[in-house]
């Protein structure tokens, strides 16, 4: 036999050791630059368009991405819709959090909570956009959302422990006040809507119908 048939043949002609570990980085860079590509384009195109009127088509022709790329990361607008609202919610938590533990009365923490979440829904309006009626739900079981949830839990457990909030169960209070928060996000104008919806969630929250119904 021939010695050169016995040489190791796991190495293509032309290929360098490490050369398959950095074309896998160089494909996951590429993967997340086109996702960023494309939520850019689709914050734009819902904040200009508005949800319902906006298309993936328009979401596509805001992109230098072929149309089939699209596809390779999303199925729907309803998903990238899905994936901004995510990114939403990972931005906002550290300043939710650091509202909420500073907070010395229950009024102070629940409006801390929802003026801190309204504030961050007009500053990513476009991930923020009014839902078409019909359209799916927003998913409350991302891993994002149930972060968020889990610290807001937490942190109504510590305001418990330092009688800040009367006791109650924590669980369902984060979940009933993040329900209300991103129903009423849906629906903020302006400055003034915010401060609106802060000041009635907060009264709902801490006094029932009771504390939202104007006196007959």
């Amino acid at each position: 036999m021939d010695a050169s048939s016995k040489l190791p043949v796991s190495r293509m002609d032309g290929a360098r050791p490490g050369g398959s570990t950095r074309s896998v980085h160089s494909r996951a860079r590429t993967k997340a630059q086109n996702r960023e590509v494309i939520l850019a384009a689709a914050r734009r195109v819902f904040s200009e368009m508005g949800f319902a009127a906006a298309t993936v088509r328009d979401v596509i022709r805001a992109t230098p991405l072929a149309a089939g790329t699209f596809y390779n990361y999303f199925k729907s607008k309803e998903e990238v819709y899905q994936a901004l609202r995510d990114e939403v919610a990972l931005a906002v938590r550290p300043g939710l959090r650091a509202a909420r533990r500073a907070a010395g009365t229950a009024e102070e923490f629940l409006a801390a909570t929802f003026r801190s979440f309204f504030a961050a829904a007009l500053d990513h309006s476009g991930s923020f956009a009014p839902r078409p009626a019909g359209a799916l739900r927003f998913r409350m079981d991302t891993p994002e959302v149930l972060a968020g949830i889990a610290e807001l839990k937490e942190d109504i457990e510590d305001a418990m422990a330092r009688g800040v909030l009367p006791r109650a169960n924590a669980g369902l209070l984060a979940s009933a006040i993040t329900g209300l928060g991103f129903e009423l996000s849906q629906d903020l104008n302006g400055p003034e809507d915010a401060a609106a919806s802060t000041e009635f969630a907060t009264r709902l929250v801490l006094g029932g119908l009771g504390a939202i119904v104007p006196p007959a």
